[in-house]
């Protein structure tokens, strides 16, 4: 069983349907309500999991109800939870979510405590990352924790998946060491100034992220899958799974904690990829994120299914 390490953040999902993303200064009545785990680390740990990996999770968690239930929730899980530090100074962190009826969504986040992850929370878990296969990362927490992280995987030869999302400034010479970048379009757009709107204009950003220091880049596309680009003059556009999107709300963080599972396996990069994309798609026909991640089980039964 491969081993993943994930070090990013935990918020509590809060959750309504709504017939129409409101407009500024709208009021819209929505419902039904759901309240559930999330955070891109929190789903991505959730998805590395049930795709079969033995996960660590680095987190902090206010002392409150909500963290509370977030430790239930990754003891259910079988995420190794020795490394999720709870602040009683600081509350648990919190999304907004609001999602139409295309499935299209608008979220606000208040960290809360994963953004207070120090250098010396994460230095604690150093031996886990020694031992890890992959460590996992996003930009949905302190960039002190970000730059941490990758330090201790370079010292113990590890590699390292960015997702550079929800995008920040951070410090670009990490990137360096840095296996694995995972951007959507609007994180590719940040990273380069390209608009990212079709395969040639992925290469373009792709390239230039690339030229960053980044091995592997992988521009996720949404519903058209992922581009992957290497180096050369040519990328690749891994295809997505057609499936009936009820919440694309987690799609990217599914993709991500399935790309780690994977890669992490050994599977080729096409074939990680291809898994991630499965991962992804079967989350959207649910609704929640990390509640809606999928099963390994499911995960194989697509990706059968796409090879009759």
């Amino acid at each position: 069983m491969s081993k993943v390490v994930v070090v990013g953040s935990y918020v509590v999902d809060l959750m309504s349907r709504t017939p129409h993303l409101p407009k500024p200064g709208e009021t819209v009545l929505g419902g039904p309500f759901q309240m559930g785990p999330g955070g891109k680390g929190g789903n991505q740990a959730t998805a590395a999991a049930r795709s079969g990996s033995e996960v660590t999770f680095v987190t902090k968690l206010g002392d409150d109800v909500f963290g509370r239930e977030a430790l239930k929730h990754f003891t259910k899980e079988d995420v190794n939870i020795e490394y999720i530090k709870v602040d009683p100074d600081q509350s648990t962190g919190a999304a907004l979510i609001e999602v139409d009826e295309e499935g299209e969504n608008s979220i606000v986040v208040a960290l809360g405590a994963c953004g207070t992850i120090s250098e010396a929370e994460v230095v604690e878990a150093e031996e886990k990352i020694k031992e890890a296969d992959i460590v996992l990362l996003q930009l949905e927490t302190s960039i002190e924790a970000v730059v941490t992280t990758v330090k201790l995987a370079r010292i113990h030869g590890v590699p390292v998946i960015l997702n550079p999302a929800p995008y920040q400034e951070f410090p670009k010479e990490i990137l360096k060491n840095v296996a694995y970048i995972t951007p959507n379009e609007t994180e590719a757009f940040e990273l380069t100034g390209i608009e990212v709107t079709d395969e040639g204009t992925a290469l373009t950003a792709a390239q230039m992220i690339h030229d960053l220091g980044v091995d592997s880049v992988i521009i996720t596309l949404g519903g058209k899958g992922a581009f992957l680009y290497t180096g050369g003059d040519k990328g690749e556009l891994i295809p997505s799974f057609t499936v009936e999107a009820v919440d694309t709300t987690g799609a990217g963080d599914a993709f991500n904690g399935g790309f780690a599972h994977a890669i992490s396996n050994g599977y080729s990069l096409k074939d990680a990829m291809k898994f991630a994309n499965a991962v992804a798609a079967l989350s959207v026909t649910k609704i929640g994120t990390a509640p809606a991640m999928p099963y390994k089980n499911e995960v194989e039964a697509l990706l059968a299914k796409t090879l009759k």
